[in-house]
């Protein structure tokens, strides 16, 4: 098991309405348009992501899980890893509930999306002052 926790920040204008991503950036939302975005300002991009964990991931449909805190609430987001995946982006990390893969994809075929968060938590990723824990597991939990 592959395992890394990073830290992002909140932003008042997170929607997270997004129906089938949800995504972690190290940039700022700039408008209502983003409305993948559940995490700014995050700490790394996909291509600082640790090397054994990027090479668990692309091996053969690994189980992933992306775990959300803030304010006190926790959400997992549990999809899978593939061999095309190259982690190169440097400010994104998509999360899709489809099996499409880019340089911005982290993990594909998600239980979860931007708008199946709890809202509570969404609530928490609205405030400016929230920082955000991120855990991601590849393999076992």
């Amino acid at each position: 098991m592959a395992r890394f926790t990073f830290y992002a920040r909140g932003d008042p204008r997170i929607t997270a309405l997004h129906p089938t991503t949800l995504e972690v950036t190290r940039e700022e939302v700039k408008s209502g348009y983003g409305d993948c975005i559940v995490a700014t300002s995050s700490e790394v991009g996909l291509r600082e992501l640790p090397e054994e964990l990027k090479r668990a991931a692309r091996s053969g449909g690994a189980e992933m899980v992306l775990i959300i805190e803030a304010g006190g609430l926790v959400e997992r987001v549990r999809g899978t890893g593939h061999s095309s995946l190259t982690f190169t982006n440097e400010s994104e990390m998509v999360v899709r509930k489809s099996r499409y893969v880019c340089g911005r994809t982290l993990m594909i075929n998600s239980d979860k999306a931007a708008i199946d968060l709890d809202r509570e938590l969404v609530e928490q990723l609205k405030k400016q002052s929230t920082r955000v824990k991120i855990t991601l597991f590849v393999g076992e939990e």
